[in-house]
This record gives C-alpha cells, structure tokens and sequence, in this order.
C-alpha cells in the first residue's frame, strides 16, 4: 500500500491539502471522489518521504482521540449544538495536535460542511473507522451513541496495547541490560586483561584468544562499522517493509514464528472482530465496514484475506465462507461469524469473539513473560559466566605449570 499526496477542492470551495493511503492511485481517486472532493492534484509519495511520516507523525495520541470521542458523545447528547461542543472540546483538550484539528474542523462545520467530511480531512488523526462511524451516526440520527461506540473501540485497543507493552517491559529491559553488560566488558574490562597476557608471554588458549580479537574490534574502529551497519539495516528494513511485497512476507513471516506467532495471531484476530463489530453495530454497510477492516488490520496478510472476502460478498457470497477458505481464520471464528449471520447478530457476535481473543491474547502474553525471564536471567548468566571463564583460563594454565 503506497502513500499519495493530493490537491482537492471541497464542496465550499476550499483547496485542502493532504495525503491517504491507498492500493493504487485509482483507489485513491476513488475515495477522494466518494469524500465529495474535486481532485486538482494527486502524486504518489517517495518510500522515503513515507518512512519520514510514519517515524515523526502527528503527536495525536489514540488516547487523546478516544477521550474526545467519549465527551464529545456527552455534549451532544446533553443537546448542546456541533459547533459549541467543538469549540469546548478545543479548548479543554490537552493535547496541542489535536487542539489544532478540532479548531480546522469546527471552522469546516461552521462553513456548512458535514462532520464526517471535515474529519476525513485528518486521516493521521481521525482513522477511516471513526470517519465511517461518525457519517453511519450522522445519516442515523444516532451520533452520540455512534460516538460511544468508537470511544469503547478505541478504549480497548489501548488496554490490550497495555497490556502488551507493560507484559514486554521486563524482557525488553533485561535485554538492554545484557548488551550494556556485554559491551563494558568488551571495551573496558577485556583490554585489561590483554595487556596483562602480552606481559605474561606464551599462547592463550583459543576462546581467550577469540575473546581479545572481539574485543579489539569493537573497541576499535569495528565498533563503529558495527553500529552503522546496525543503523543501515535498521533503515534497510523498515524500507523494505515498507513496500507491498516486503510488509506482505514480513506479516506472513510473523505469523510464522515458533513462539510470538500465535500471539501475533490472536492479536490481529482480536483487531479484525473487533474493528468489523463495531463498524456493523454503527450501521456500517458490510461492504464498507471490511474496506475499512482490511486497511486497519495491521497485518498484510490478514487484510489480502478481508480483501479476498469482501469480493466473495459481492458476488453474493456469506461472510463465512470466503473466511473458511483462508488459513488465517480458525474455524471456531468462521463458525461463530456464521451463526451470528443466521441469528441477525453479527455484531454482538464479533464482539464476543473479540473479547475472547482480547482474554487469549493477555494470557499467551503472561505466559511468554514467565518463559522468557528464566531464559533471559539463564542467558545473562551463561554469557558472563562463559566470558569470566576465557578472561581466567590462561591463569589457571600458569597455576597448573607452577605445581
């Protein structure tokens, strides 16, 4: 999926400027179009370009989001107009981005615009989710509740976020931990040992000796060739993952690994019925609701599969069969999706499916937490231990030649 910036003119006539991430520049077009915009301008961004957006961003948090989802709900249904309630919202939030947003979009809705329209303005702030959600609301007469909705969504994405991250902090610190540990070793401890060898003569032993090259290469001009070979496959990566072809191996990849593939899974299980649950509940057409799942979905292959999908529906197809046919979902989620269809309830039932997913996920994460921090503890250990051992070995050798 590439990044493309454009040029439109809105139905005021105001020229607005941004960019959207689309398949192509035809699916681009397309949703310009179905956003009621007059394309003046439409050029694909360089990779480089789009790596520099993704690493600086907006400084809008989904938090902050969320929360100005949950009181904007509040004011309206307390019967407080759009403009006064935008207005409110701009000057108690806390976060300076999104003050900034709140106040071009109110301006929009007081020119005439719809407030769906003056939000898909910000994509990097207000996902197509919340776009989608808020026009579902607008055309329903239920924006308030719609509002609700999007605040719950959001709300729980962030509690298993934190879940996750607060699981991971542990491991990650450990680890952090191991390197420095190792690289004061190697460049402080280790050439004090080196001279104290030359001095004593002979030949070390070869883990001694190994040990010593190490270290004189990193301390050296080495270290530096290694941390900017570190830094090049950083970017290299994150450049290659960035375009279709890499990010659909990479996703494929993950789902792979022996132990974080499962969790992986689940956790883009849990978006997925999560994300398409809350899209139907609002009123979302099905249709749309699995556009929008597919460019959500934070998994290359999880999104080819909504894709395939939603094409199968189309042509007539149910939800679940077209989901059966593809090895990412499990059947026990195919089975489920397939009796809420019959029963009228797909969306009580994907919320079901996604709480339990969301139950999966927090228990595959406490246990991978209680495997890695033996192993983390047992690796730190066994590479000091190894290192103290090779620093003494030529020691013990001259001992053993004294006796």
């Amino acid at each position: 999926m590439a990044v493309y910036n454009y040029s439109v003119r809105d139905r005021s006539g105001k020229i607005v400027k941004g960019s959207l991430e689309g398949d192509n520049r035809e699916a681009v077009s397309g949703k310009l179009r179905e956003m009621g915009y007059i394309i003046l301008q439409l050029d694909q961004q360089s990779q480089l370009a789009a790596m520099g957006q993704i690493k600086f961003g907006t400084g809008v948090k989904v938090k902050d989001v969320a929360i100005f989802a949950r009181q904007f709900a509040t004011m309206i249904n307390a019967g407080l107009s759009l403009t006064k309630c935008l207005s409110i919202l701009a000057e108690q939030t806390e976060s300076s981005g999104l003050k900034e947003v709140i106040q071009q979009v109110a301006n929009d809705v007081e020119s005439g615009q719809s407030l769906s329209d003056s939000l898909s303005k910000h994509p990097k702030v207000f996902p197509p989710i919340f776009v989608n959600m808020v026009r579902a609301g607008e055309t329903g007469g239920v924006l308030d509740e719609v509002l609700v909705r999007v605040a719950d969504h959001f709300e729980a994405e962030l509690a298993l976020k934190g879940k996750i991250k607060s699981a991971m902090t542990y491991p990650v610190a450990m680890g952090a931990l191991v390197l420095m540990i190792l690289a004061a070793m190697m460049i402080f401890v280790v050439p004090v040992f080196e001279e104290m060898f030359a001095s004593m003569g002979g030949e070390l032993p070869f883990i001694t000796q190994l040990l010593v090259d190490i270290s004189s290469f990193v301390s050296g001009v080495g270290g530096l060739l290694v941390l900017v070979g570190a830094v090049g496959i950083v970017f290299g990566f994150r450049f290659w993952t960035s375009t279709s072809s890499g990010r659909l191996i990479w996703d494929a990849t993950k789902l792979r690994m022996p132990i974080f593939g499962g969790m992986i899974r689940k956790i883009a299980l849990a978006k997925f019925t999560r994300t398409f649950g809350t899209l139907v509940s609002a009123g979302v057409p099905i249709l749309g609701a699995l556009d929008i799942v597919a460019d959500t979905s934070g998994n290359e292959v999880v999104a080819q599969a909504v894709k395939k999908t939603r094409s199968a529906i189309k042509e007539g197809e149910t939800i679940a069969k077209p989901l059966s046919e593809s090895r990412v979902f499990p059947s026990m989620l195919v089975q489920m999706i397939a009796v809420g269809e019959e029963t009228g309830a797909l969306d009580a039932m994907l919320n079901k499916i996604a709480d339990f997913y969301d139950e999966e996920v927090a228990n595959a994460v406490d246990g991978l937490t209680s495997l890695i921090e033996p192993l983390m503890m047992a690796t730190l250990g066994l590479i000091v231990g190894a290192m103290v051992i090779a620093l003494y070995m030529p020691m013990f050798q001259i001992i053993t030649l004294i006796d």
